[in-house]
């Protein structure tokens, strides 16, 4: 009999009539009694795995969830993972640890330590989490190098060097081949799992480079052979439904990717022509990802009062603004999320549309043929509209309507690519809109960075003098008493110290000081002081206090914010 049967048998949690059962399937179907257990619905996992955990005194872990480094996957076969339903997670020195659903198995951790001759620490996870962990990292299909082995070994994949002399038929027939096929979706499933938002493939003159945008920073993945650079990009390009003939103009599509448990993944697609052959840019748009939740997006409690405040108003403007990547979008889905109510008829007009609202009439907008920021928004007027969001506001058309809207009734919000928030007020008199309109039409604007969060599992103290802190903006009183954190990398960051962004906000309410400044034409820097006096805080200011609150780094909002 097993040894996890006989205890649970013994403390009365299951029958032995009902172990006998348990025990048949494992001897039919093989793995660990523990998932046997649970599948046959004989004892709940939550159960089970709480039991196990007591009774073996052992920490738990979902092994679903970790960034699992491939040279520790490569210690256990394949076979011997189902075998014995486990996967290793982690190796420290000479010690690996495992994650197993039955840690009674004796037999199985032998074989281990036979096999890898390391000491071996157990960990406790559910049968399911342990399936997925497998199902993830050794079933998702061949590693790179497997792919790249096959195509270098075999003569199916023959492509021209020559741009002058490639052949359609041969790139179609390219495109198709199972390697190519099977490397661009590693490629794409890979960067899901690392919660990579863009993927780069970006051809040189001798050299082949993919890299993912990983919490707002590049990193190399791999190098393929020069050679499938027509293949690769041919066959992102059939997936995305373009011309994969045309390869002198920049083409823009989308793919879309069904996953399990419904979850769909896109992809929109950039391709633009280069010296050395067609760059593709894929930015990964995960709607489970997206946090509408205001509350958890990273607003001090006055800023995001303050926020709230700007868009419950039944007029006026409210814009956002930062650089490329600096979560705009997201600050306005979640305030347009917070306003969809049956009783508000809400339009925007997006380049692109990245995300499909319920409950919002959202207009996707094409320059090319007219449909230009500025007519859609002339068009919305014609809507009985209450609440308008543009995506850009790029030009003096566009802002002149949208400031006409925030003070005929409507509320307005949009984005700006400016540095901080004093700074937006200068671009839009500069577009040509009269200080007054600005003045009255505007209720509120945020300016916006994404650092990256420090891993929780490798936070470590650091010392810095309060002098340091000082330099950089620091108060003297907060500078005394301040605690700074660093992360040291681990399995679970890839070793980088840093796993998911938070944002820091710049928030400026227009106050009647504000107004005063602007329709007496003060500067950039007298709009800041005055905004500073009525409470604003800085971006680099709110770095200062994710700093204190153990969020991120010094180095890290060093990069992304200016002194003050």
């Amino acid at each position: 009999m097993s040894r996890l049967g006989d205890l649970l048998v013994r403390r009365g949690e299951i029958e032995e009539a009902q172990l006998e059962r348990a025990l048949g399937e494992q001897r039919t179907n093989g793995g660990a009694l523990a998932s046997h257990l649970v599948k046959l619905g004989l004892i709940a996992e939550d159960a089970l795995l709480s039991y196990l955990q007591k009774e073996y005194r052992l920490p738990v872990v979902d092994p679903s969830s970790l960034e699992i480094e491939p040279e520790v996957l490569a210690l256990i076969p394949t076979q011997m993972a189902h075998k014995h339903h486990m996967i290793p997670v982690n190796l420290v020195r000479s010690t690996l640890t495992m994650a197993m659903a039955d840690p009674s198995n004796l037999i199985a951790i032998n074989e281990v330590k036979f096999l890898t001759s390391y000491d071996v620490k157990i960990a406790v996870a559910g049968a399911t989490a342990v399936q997925r962990a497998i199902d993830r990292y050794y079933d998702a299909g061949s590693s790179y190098d497997d792919v790249l082995n096959e195509i270098d070994g075999g003569d199916d994949v023959q492509l021209v060097q020559s741009e002058e002399e490639v052949n359609l038929q041969e790139l179609e027939r390219a495109t198709e081949e199972a390697p190519v096929v099977r490397l661009v979706n590693a490629l794409m499933m890979d960067a899901i799992k690392k919660r990579a938002s863009d993927i780069h493939v970006e051809p040189y003159e001798k050299i082949l480079r993919i890299r993912f945008r990983i919490d707002g920073v590049l990193h190399e993945v791999m190098q393929p052979p020069i050679k499938l650079k027509n293949a690769i990009t041919s066959r992102i390009k059939v997936m995305a439904q373009l011309d994969i003939a045309e390869r002198r103009m920049p083409q823009d599509g989308r793919i879309k990717l069904k996953m399990t448990r419904n979850r769909e993944m896109d992809f929109r697609v950039s391709v633009l022509p280069t010296i050395f052959g067609e760059k593709v840019v894929l930015r990964l748009l995960d709607k489970s990802n997206l946090q509408l939740d205001m509350t958890k997006l990273g607003f001090s409690e006055r800023a995001l009062a303050d926020f709230k405040d700007a868009i419950y108003k039944p007029f006026g403007m409210v814009l956002v603004t930062g650089p490329t990547g600096s979560g705009k979008t997201t600050s306005l889905y979640s305030a347009l999320s917070e306003l969809n109510k049956v009783t508000s008829n809400i339009s925007t007009a997006e380049d692109p549309v990245e995300f499909n609202l319920m409950g919002i009439n959202q207009v996707q907008v094409h320059e090319e043929i007219g449909l230009s920021f500025a007519a859609t928004l002339r068009s919305f007027l014609r809507q009985d509209p209450d609440i308008i969001m543009v995506g850009e506001i790029r030009d003096f058309e566009t802002a002149e309507i949208g400031v006409k809207s925030a003070l005929t009734g409507h509320l307005v919000l949009s984005t700006l690519h400016t540095n901080d928030a004093p700074s937006t007020i200068n671009r839009l008199l500069n577009m040509g809109i009269e200080p007054f309109l600005v003045a009255s039409s505007i209720n509120l604007i945020m300016a916006q960075r994404l650092v990256r969060v420090l891993c929780p599992g490798c936070l470590e103290e650091t010392e810095i003098t309060p002098e340091a802190l000082v330099a950089i903006g620091t108060p003297p009183e907060m500078a005394e008493t301040m605690r700074c954190y660093q992360g040291a990398g681990c399995s679970s960051c890839s070793g980088t110290g840093y796993k998911g962004r938070i944002a820091l906000y710049e928030v400026m309410p227009m106050t009647d000081g504000l107004r005063e400044v602007i329709l007496a034409g003060g500067s950039n820097s007298e709009i800041k002081r005055a905004a500073i006096d009525a409470g604003m805080d800085s971006l680099r200011r709110s770095g200062i206090d994710k700093i204190a609150e153990g969020v991120t780094s010094i180095d890290e909002v060093l990069r992304i914010t200016m002194p003050d």
